[in-house]
């Protein structure tokens, strides 16, 4: 059973699959050492990044005619219903009130394969466990009010995203510890919509505010005692992402490899302040590029894209010693064959890549 983090290999999250137990097996065997638990967005709308953490939120409902989640911050029972949410964090985050933290459960309606995956968890009890939520920016973009004004410009609903987003994280990282006690656990918040922060679309968007709900959510995990990280299929202002004080940051390392250079005194104190970097290698949202890949090709990927690093004058040891692997992206686009395809070959580059750099390996990373 691998003890540290040097070149894992672990998953996005969401898969093709329509069968959530036959994808639950697919993920313990190819990533035995930190399986992930699977998105099924093909088994029902409910599971889409957007909408799997919507249940038991404030104000947050679902419109039938115009088939959308929206917040309806008129409704004569949201004041109501803010005041014993605020009141429910405080006890679920300062007092441990995990009855609570109940209140906050994600279903099976939301998350077919979790059954299976608690099941097979408690079974097999590998050295890491990994789960994912969407992102407060992400989620506070995409969820609007009845004017169709995103959630994220409101400073009430985006405290009530923020502190929502911690307690759903809250519960998995629960229910992981209920059926794997010694799995250490890593909780990735995915947020592709970082990638546009800066530009035109979001450009009324403080930094501050980002780097302010992401550290709220990382610093409850940190101290429930979880890994936290951030996932942006592109590049983006890394400079954000550091500043959060995440644990790993994930990107697409397969076309953005070069993204990091511009960020090199953020990312060197990230690495020598104990940061790790999930390299996303193994392309999921460019087909061709797919088929074509092997783990060799995958390998001198790899070495290029840390180049751009070592370039700007950081230790190529740090790097190669705070090395996660992961796909670029969520497989949920692709069908099941290449969704597999991309998962095995995030395995084999794993693999191959601790066996060119077996002392890098063993060295044991907290």
């Amino acid at each position: 059973m691998k003890q540290n983090l040097n070149f894992l290999a672990t998953a996005v999250g969401s898969l093709p699959h329509t069968d959530p137990e036959e994808a639950v097996e697919m993920i313990f065997n190819t990533f035995s050492d930190a399986p992930v638990l699977p998105q099924l967005a093909k088994v029902c709308p409910k599971e889409d990044m957007t909408s799997q953490l919507n249940e038991n939120i404030p104000g947050v409902v679902y419109d039938e005619t115009d088939k959308r989640w929206y917040i309806d911050q008129e409704s004569e029972t949201f004041f109501e219903q803010i005041e014993e949410f605020f009141l429910d964090y405080e006890n679920i985050v300062n007092e441990n009130d995990l009855e609570s933290l109940e209140k906050y459960a994600i279903s099976e309606s939301h998350c077919s394969a979790l059954p299976y995956f608690l099941k097979k968890l408690a079974a097999v009890k590998p050295a890491y466990v990994k789960g994912q939520i969407i992102g407060p920016f992400t989620f506070g973009t995409s969820l609007v009010d009845r004017e169709k004004k995103c959630a994220f410009y409101d400073e009430t609903l985006k405290e009530i995203i923020t502190k929502a987003l911690t307690l759903k994280a809250l519960w998995l990282v629960k229910k992981f510890r209920e059926a794997s006690p010694e799995s250490k656990i890593i909780l990735f918040m995915d947020e592709p919509t970082i990638s546009q922060y800066g530009t035109s679309a979001f450009i009324t968007v403080k930094k501050e505010d980002l780097v302010s709900c992401f550290s709220e959510i990382a610093a409850a995990l940190k101290a429930a005692g979880v890994l936290s990280g951030i996932h942006c299929c592109g590049k983006s202002d890394w400079s954000v992402v550091i500043e959060s004080n995440i644990d790993i940051l994930n990107f697409d390392g397969f076309y953005f490899g070069e993204s990091l250079g511009l960020y090199s005194k953020e990312i060197a104190n990230f690495l020598n302040n104990g940061g790790k970097i999930a390299w996303g290698i193994v392309p999921t949202l460019d087909v061709d590029s797919l088929e074509v890949a092997t783990e060799q090709s995958l390998t001198e990927k790899y070495e290029e894209a840390i180049s751009y690093l070592v370039n700007k004058n950081i230790n190529k040891d740090v790097i190669l010693e705070s090395t996660i692997i992961t796909p670029s992206c969520g497989a949920g686009s692709l069908n099941r064959q290449q969704a597999e395809r991309a998962m095995q070959l995030t395995a084999a580059l794993a693999k191959a890549l601790s066996l060119k750099y077996p002392d890098k390996t063993e060295k044991a990373l907290t």
